[in-house]
């Protein structure tokens, strides 16, 4: 389906003292080495967190608003394998590429989880690896306050809900009933299941992806998940991570483009880090 014929997704966000990380779930199931096997000049790569993290890093509207003025109008691909990350930065991607005017070509490679699998559905054409999935949930958010405070919160998540529950129906033809049980259950659909219920249109072939290394970004991003499961302070697995990373918030990539000093952390390294801690929450 043209995805012109798509609801707009609502802007902002509920309230200041929300914040996002990535459901520690998502990321386990994340393999941040599956990309795709080739690309041209007019592809998009959705291979991050959704929204700026603490490195600096992560997939922003900002980003894929300037990449779409550099398409200047041409047909797109978006290729995507995401945990996910940001709700309210996903629904303004998902606004960018829903408003382009040319043809956009989603291409779900791994996973397009939470705010990715949003931004998935703003493609004229889906396509979903065999073994891909998308996850869809309600919004998973952050904050502080008091009861009345959660309270409000609540009721100002909800608009949002439904507004990402109209997004999965519209694009597949479900009824908002069963996509909101599907949202309510944290859904993690494969991929020939996602054809069936109309969330995809079609399965990739099996050479549209390359597997390889997962990426020092990316295995830096699963320690800090496996570190929260340890009940470790935020500002404790801040620390390490800097440590780990170089010593500064945005050392895992250069502004230039070039690689930082999370690229000369020994993979074993974080290997041998990731299994002791993945013993330690089993």
């Amino acid at each position: 389906m043209s995805k012109k014929q798509l609801p707009a997704a609502p802007a902002g966000r509920p309230c200041a003292r929300v914040t996002c990380e990535t459901l520690p779930s998502a990321l386990d199931r994340w393999d941040g080495g599956i990309k795709a096997a080739s690309t041209d000049d007019n592809s998009i790569s959705v291979f991050d967190v959704i929204g700026q993290d603490y490195w600096g890093e992560g997939v922003t509207a900002k980003r894929i608003a300037g990449a779409l003025r550099a398409m200047n109008g041409a047909d797109v691909t978006v290729n995507i394998n995401s945990p996910g990350g940001d709700m309210f930065e996903g629904l303004a991607i998902y606004n960018l590429l829903r408003e382009y005017e040319g043809r956009v070509t989603v291409k779900v490679l791994g996973i397009a989880a939470s705010a990715a699998s949003v931004i998935a559905m703003a493609g004229d054409d889906i396509q979903i690896g065999r073994g891909a999935f998308l996850m869809i949930h309600n919004c998973w958010v952050y904050a502080m306050g008091n009861r009345h405070d959660f309270a409000e919160l609540a009721q100002s998540l909800e608009p949002f809900d439904n507004a990402m529950a109209d997004i999965y129906a519209a694009r597949s033809g479900l009824d908002m009933a069963a996509v909101q049980k599907l949202m309510d259950a944290e859904s993690y659909i494969g991929g020939s299941d996602a054809v069936a219920k109309g969330l995809a249109d079609s399965l990739l072939s099996a050479d549209a992806v390359s597997d390889g290394d997962e990426s020092p970004a990316a295995a830096l991003r699963k320690l800090d998940a496996l570190l929260a499961k340890t009940n470790t302070p935020r500002s404790e697995r801040r620390k390490l991570i800097k440590a780990l990373s170089g010593g500064m918030p945005g050392a895992v990539t250069t502004n230039d483009g070039t690689p930082g000093a999370a690229e000369d952390i020994k993979p074993e390294t974080l290997n041998s880090l990731e299994s002791a801690l993945a013993a330690l929450v089993k």
